[in-house]
């Protein structure tokens, strides 16, 4: 049964959880006033707590952040992207050759991002070509 792996795995978790959320100490289960029926019921409330919930923090390190912490992560991440893109295409090569490309915000839970390599741009020719298969259509 989930339910008693839960309260194995995550006993501190849970019972600061159910504390902290509800109200509920963890210890009725034992002391018969909390069935396993609701344990279970609190427990799937906790799992649709992310950024808030210990318990699921402990399960899943990615629930450390709340879904607009990702948000702002990629819009950071995109941001600086633009900035490194608009320099190196409207800087003199001499002034942009030792910027580097940017590195992405490490999220939790996720492994360290390996540094890339600089694009590659695409030059007139090929600039032209793409645009001109884009006209034809």
């Amino acid at each position: 049964m989930a339910v008693v792996y839960v309260i194995q795995t995550y006993p501190d978790e849970l019972e600061a959880d159910f504390l902290e959320f509800f109200g509920v100490d963890l210890l009725d289960l034992w002391r018969g006033r909390l069935s396993l029926r609701r344990v279970g019921v609190l427990i799937k409330s906790l799992l649709s707590k992310p950024g808030g919930s210990t318990l699921l923090m402990a399960m899943d390190e990615r629930a450390k952040w709340a879904e607009r912490d990702y948000f702002l992560a990629r819009i950071s991440d995109a941001l600086e992207l633009s900035n490194f893109l608009f320099l190196k295409a409207n800087v003199s090569d001499d002034d942009t050759r030792d910027l580097e490309f940017p590195a992405p915000i490490p999220r939790p839970g996720e492994p360290e991002p390996q540094p890339t390599s600089e694009p590659e741009f695409s030059d007139a020719r090929e600039l032209t070509a793409f645009f001109g298969r884009l006209n034809s259509l």
